[in-house]
């Protein structure tokens, strides 16, 4: 996770917005058969994408399981194995992101969450071209997060004029417009450090909802979305971070710790009457996708975003399935 207003991303930026848009979808290869075999009977993608549940937010309906985009734009969190970033790199070419697009949407997921990054939305428009129906929520570059309002709005006509289907205020610029500006894997990162912009935070929001699309926030903490509720900004839906603290590497303060006080965050979600997608619930990879899946659904999330390479998704669909079909009763029901 990046540090305070100043994330790692913004260094990454401008290479990204620059990367090539080689376009070129490898045909998937089809698996050997022993001499002799009978093919299989059934279509073994159909089941996969008819059987994934889904809400609604706004009038678009969206899978329960959501693709994360940060993997996409090669971002990943990664503590300090600084090395990591370029394999990310190295392994989704521009040929990768769109299997893995597809891949995705033969197992059901059809909505992608993704920062404006123009290699990546270059390539969520060459998969439309191709058939694909993939939906997307974006959100700016973090321009609130430097309070510059015009180029919070030019991003959003960008995102509009490139085919997004919802909109949100990202998690840094909330978080940095309400005052919380301590690392987020810092021991004091639910502490605000810095008065709260709200009349910023209402004009941004009003700018965005403006398009007549969904129109959400996002927060690492959970004070913006107080503040939001508080103030009430007419948000649509949110994104809020959602995990517990039981691995290891919960207390290294680098990189490691995504939802300061998950019991409060449950707690207050439960008077949120609306949509709620949970995200960083794996706490970028340190908590298995079953355990990190039951744990955000009982505590109260609509919905599930994560980050996922192409082999990751058949499994983690799978699982998905698997515990929202088996969800025990929660205290907060299903609000999408």
């Amino acid at each position: 996770m990046q540090r305070g207003i100043n994330r790692r991303t913004f260094v990454q930026h401008s290479a990204l917005a620059s990367a090539g848009a080689a376009w070129g979808l490898s045909a998937l290869a089809a698996p050997a058969r022993t001499r002799g075999a009978e093919p299989p009977a059934t279509t073994p993608t159909a089941a996969p994408a008819a059987d994934m549940p889904c809400g609604k937010i706004g009038d678009l309906e969206i899978s329960r399981l959501l693709l994360g985009g940060n993997l996409l734009s090669h971002y990943t969190h990664s503590r300090d194995l600084k090395y990591v970033y370029a394999l990310a790199k190295q392994y989704n070419t521009d040929a990768k992101i769109l299997d893995t697009l597809a891949v995705a949407e033969e197992h059901g997921i059809n909505t992608v969450v993704v920062h404006n990054v123009p290699s990546v939305l270059g390539l969520l428009q060459e998969h439309r071209r191709r058939g694909g129906k993939m939906q997307w929520i974006t959100c700016t570059f973090h321009a609130l997060a430097g309070g510059d309002l015009s180029r919070f709005n030019r991003e959003v006509q960008e995102l509009v004029d490139a085919g997004t289907d919802a909109l949100y205020i990202s998690g840094v610029e909330a978080d940095s417009t309400c005052g919380f500006r301590h690392d987020i894997s810092a021991a004091n990162s639910a502490e605000r450090s810095h008065e709260r912009n709200l009349d910023l935070l209402g004009r941004a929001f009003a700018l965005a909802k403006a398009h007549g699309l969904p129109t959400g926030l996002g927060a690492h903490r959970l004070g913006p979305i107080q503040d939001c509720e508080e103030a009430g900004l007419g948000v649509d839906f949110y994104l809020k971070t959602l995990h517990h603290h039981n691995y290891p590497t919960a207390g290294l303060h680098y990189d490691s710790s995504f939802c300061p006080q998950p019991e409060e965050v449950v707690k207050f979600m439960q008077t949120v009457q609306k949509p709620w997608i949970a995200f960083k619930v794996m706490a970028a990879g340190a908590i298995p996708p079953k355990d990190a899946f039951e744990f955000a659904f009982a505590g109260g999330a609509d919905f599930i975003l994560a980050g996922m390479f192409d082999f990751e998704i058949a499994e983690d669909a799978r699982l998905l399935r698997e515990v929202f079909a088996n969800m025990a009763v929660r205290q907060r029901p299903l609000h999408a």
